[in-house]
């Protein structure tokens, strides 16, 4: 291929810099703007804001409140009934700003046309659902800074010291989070339209709730309830932000007798990955009634 200079008539070959360019930009950097977009977008919704920060605050408020700020879960045992649920709020605020609020969030852009729209420009699938995740990471974050600082400051509940316990933490909420929201996207494909997507995930997060050691002490539960929990992501989290901040006492409350930190690494996983298999099978971008 050839080009001609117009004032000297020449010709010569043409080199690959002479094409006009129309690259993206990186993987990374369209992240990062779709992460700061959702996040605005996020906090305009002021009712999904108030209800994802203050639920569990709420929560740990009345449970703290009923059971008693200075009566402990056994006697004997050292563990406060505040110290005790402050770890399923947590587990379940997780969940509050991934799963449901993925699964809401994105079939709600399904319905309007906005998924549609967005899949007809150039912005890759990754760059959209990595943006989904940064918010996620980002408000579950925040969330979780304000129930610590509560639970320390109003309800005297002491956070560790040892930077062992706040590895498990970070890798309890990192991985904890990241599968909370897979599988949000991937249960996004569930509801039938935007307007029956809370009917359809909230029930979902409140039975999950119930069964997880969140509103009540999970070795206290019926053995078939404590075994049908064991299956989903909710126990696991929960227990795992129970090794954290209860002592090492605490562990005799599990069912199990320990923390199991080797089974909570795989059930979680486990999740991630079978999401991700779903969601890649499932997801579509346009309404069921759109072709």
């Amino acid at each position: 291929m050839t080009t001609t200079n117009r004032t000297t008539g020449s010709t010569r070959a043409a080199h690959p810099t002479d094409r006009p360019s129309s690259a993206l930009p990186g993987l990374a950097r369209l992240a990062w703007s779709r992460t700061v977009f959702e996040v605005r977008a996020f906090f305009r919704e002021r009712d999904a804001v108030v209800f994802v920060f203050v639920y569990p605050i709420l929560m740990l408020a009345i449970f703290a409140t009923v059971f008693g700020a200075e009566e402990e879960l056994l006697p004997g045992s050292g563990v406060y009934f505040p110290q005790y649920f402050l770890p399923g709020m947590v587990a379940t605020g997780v969940m509050l700003s991934s799963f449901q609020n993925l699964a809401i969030s994105i079939a709600g852009e399904r319905d309007d046309g906005t998924l549609k729209r967005l899949r007809s420009t150039p912005l890759p699938a990754t760059a959209y659902f990595l943006g989904k995740t940064g918010q996620v990471l980002v408000t579950a974050g925040v969330q979780t800074a304000l129930l610590l600082a509560v639970a320390a400051l109003v309800f005297d509940v002491p956070l560790p010291t040892e930077p062992g316990r706040w590895w498990t933490f970070a890798w309890v909420f990192v991985l904890g989070t990241a599968t909370g929201a897979v599988c949000g996207v991937a249960f996004s494909s569930v509801p039938r339209s935007g307007q029956s997507a809370s009917p359809v995930v909230i029930p979902v997060v409140l039975v999950l709730q119930f069964v997880s050691g969140v509103f009540f002490a999970f070795d206290e539960l019926p053995t078939w309830m404590q075994q049908a929990a064991s299956v989903f992501p909710l126990k696991w989290m929960a227990q795992g932000m129970r090794s954290v901040f209860l002592p090492d006492e605490g562990a005799a409350l599990e069912p199990a007798g320990s923390w199991q930190h080797g089974a909570t690494a795989a059930v979680l996983a486990a999740w991630l990955v079978v999401a991700l298999v779903v969601g890649v099978r499932t997801f579509s971008w346009r309404r069921r009634d759109d072709g």
